[in-house]
């Protein structure tokens, strides 16, 4: 199987593309791949718990990782309290160590 990693960096509420990004990323985790959600610049918005409409709580459910990167946070003023139950902290480290893992795919959105 192969490791996925996507990269979303686009605000859910004003770009509903962003949605296929969460399907894609649960459709190739129930076929069995490693699948990890990088959210990161205004992608971080929908983190957070009291986000409307947000895919974070569903895409968390479906045993994909979901990360989001702590300054993208820090700028926006949200702390890990404020984040969707099963999400986690993540860096740039963190995204860099993931995508260059053998047989892993990366998608920036």
């Amino acid at each position: 199987m192969s490791n996925y990693v996507f990269i979303e960096s686009r605000d859910p509420f004003d770009f509903p593309d962003t949605n296929a990004v969460s399907e894609t990323a649960v459709a190739l985790k129930k076929k069995g791949h490693t699948v990890t959600v990088f959210l990161v610049e205004n992608g971080v918005l929908g983190a957070r718990k009291q986000a409307a409409r947000s895919q974070v709580p569903a895409i968390v459910e479906s045993g994909v990782t979901v990360l989001a990167d702590d300054f993208s946070l820090q700028k926006r003023g949200i702390s890990m309290e404020e984040c969707a139950p099963g999400l986690q902290a993540g860096t740039m480290v963190r995204l860099i160590d993931l995508i260059v893992q053998e047989n892993t795919k990366a998608v920036w959105h």
